[in-house]
């Protein structure tokens, strides 16, 4: 990436969780970086008060002077009043994904992809190489607790490069891995997609992409086919496997074997839910790949904290739990609740969850209906449209109509804070990709 080292870079789509990492990695490389963003966050405050200029108004006259290059997000709509100004400008614009396939062909890179899992996998083995120290650089997909941070930024020493592969707007087809992980292949981003096919087929086309001397790990009930070296996962008839999960003394433990029958010991964890075994076995496979000893690998993996939002535990006493969780896809849900009910099964779980995307719901609006109706009770908030336009017939309401639970409302953002402190609730878990992260701190204070 040395070519775009000690350049003015703007970030369209600054605030990202993906786009952030970028932004900080070439500043701390000594690039001049601004960017643009809708609204401000968590995220774009950290990095203003790191020195990065960012602005908040859809506005050219806002964009600096003597820009050398576009960083832009897919997120960013065809009508921004910035983006089509920067393209009359005839200034170099590229996609985040272009960059971080730049980056991937620097050294050895693990590219981590799924329809679910990705940000937690992604942050296993991130911290599981770090903790081991190897000398790295990483782009995680969420706030890894190891590190309090999204990125980890080497030198040119690194020897290897993390980083999550994005199948949205088939981003992930930019990048030439070294280790290849697929966790899962649902049918999401259908306005991108089409059908699960042309979803599965470009997971496909990803894994080919695999450096030849390299291997592809992967959820052995997967239906993928490649010519590279693969390795499975799983809990039956795989490469490596996980046998004898529990949870004891706070923590999941389980054991590793492998096909022939060679034990690799037994490791324990933070996280919780059989998802989660599954995402400790393909980051324990790719650390093994990557030549760290199996004492380091065990160790590394019952230190991790986990990421935030993802199945998070914010508060926690002898008469409530607060889990927040960033699951959108019907299938998230499902698993991240059945979770929840291993480690609380006699507890009443309120749920709140934020829809997000219209295109997502109307897609999926049965499976929506059918998870959400795990809960015992559910606070369901209208659709968050990122990107999107509403689409007629599509809300909340409808869903909510769908859900067969014993008690659901539809609850604004304005009633939420007021309707949790009511409930009082002693188990609850918040739920959605949009900005129901925005309560997380005021409902973790009045559960406190």
């Amino acid at each position: 990436m040395n070519k775009i080292v000690k350049q003015n870079i703007y970030f369209l789509g600054i605030g990202g969780i993906g786009m952030s990492a970028l932004a900080r990695y070439f500043y701390q490389k000594g690039c001049v970086v601004t960017g643009y963003d809708k609204t401000p966050s968590p995220l774009t405050k950290k990095l203003e008060e790191e020195g990065i200029l960012i602005h908040y108004e859809d506005n050219p006259e806002l964009i600096p002077n003597d820009i050398d290059l576009v960083v832009l997000t897919p997120a960013i709509p065809n009508d921004s009043l910035e983006l089509n100004y920067l393209r009359d400008k005839n200034i170099r614009i590229i996609k985040r994904a272009e960059v971080l396939g730049e980056i991937s062909r620097q050294c050895k890179s693990v590219a981590v992809s799924g329809s679910h899992g990705k940000t937690t996998v992604t942050s296993m083995i991130t911290h599981m190489l770090n903790f081991a120290g190897k000398k790295m650089s990483a782009f995680v997909g969420g706030i890894a607790k190891n590190i309090n941070s999204n990125v980890i930024i080497g030198d040119e020493n690194d020897e290897i490069v993390v980083m999550e592969a994005d199948e949205f707007d088939r981003s992930f087809l930019q990048l030439d891995p070294y280790i290849s992980i697929v966790t899962s292949i649902d049918a999401d981003h259908l306005d991108i997609y089409g059908d699960k096919e042309q979803v599965l087929e470009s997971f496909r086309q990803f894994v080919d992409k695999t450096m030849s001397d390299g291997v592809v790990i992967y959820n052995k009930d997967l239906p993928l086919v490649t010519d590279r070296k693969c390795l499975t996962y799983g809990f039956e008839d795989a490469d490596v496997m996980a046998r004898d999960i529990r949870i004891e003394d706070g923590m999941t433990k389980f054991s590793v074997v492998t096909k022939e029958g060679l034990e690799f010991g037994e490791y324990k964890m933070q996280l919780f839910g059989k998802h989660n075994v599954m995402n400790a076995l393909s980051a324990i496979m790719t650390c093994f790949q990557l030549q760290v000893d199996m004492k380091t690998v065990r160790e590394g993996l019952a230190a991790f904290q986990g990421v935030q939002r993802r199945f998070d535990i914010r508060f926690k006493n002898e008469r409530a739990c607060y889990i927040d969780d960033y699951a959108h896809h019907p299938e998230e849900i499902k698993a991240t609740l059945k979770a929840v009910r291993e480690i609380f099964p006699d507890k009443k779980l309120t749920l709140v969850f934020q829809p997000h995307l219209f295109t997502r719901t109307r897609d999926f609006m049965n499976e929506f209906a059918e998870a959400l109706s795990l809960a015992d009770r559910l606070l369901l908030m209208e659709i968050y449209p990122a990107r999107e336009k509403p689409i007629e017939g599509i809300t909340s309401s409808v869903l909510l109509e769908k859900i067969n639970c014993n008690e659901k409302q539809i609850c604004s953002k304005e009633e939420l804070l007021d309707t949790i402190k009511e409930l009082n609730p002693e188990l609850i878990v918040t739920m959605g990709a949009g900005d129901i992260d925005r309560f997380v701190p005021q409902i973790e204070m009045l559960l406190k």
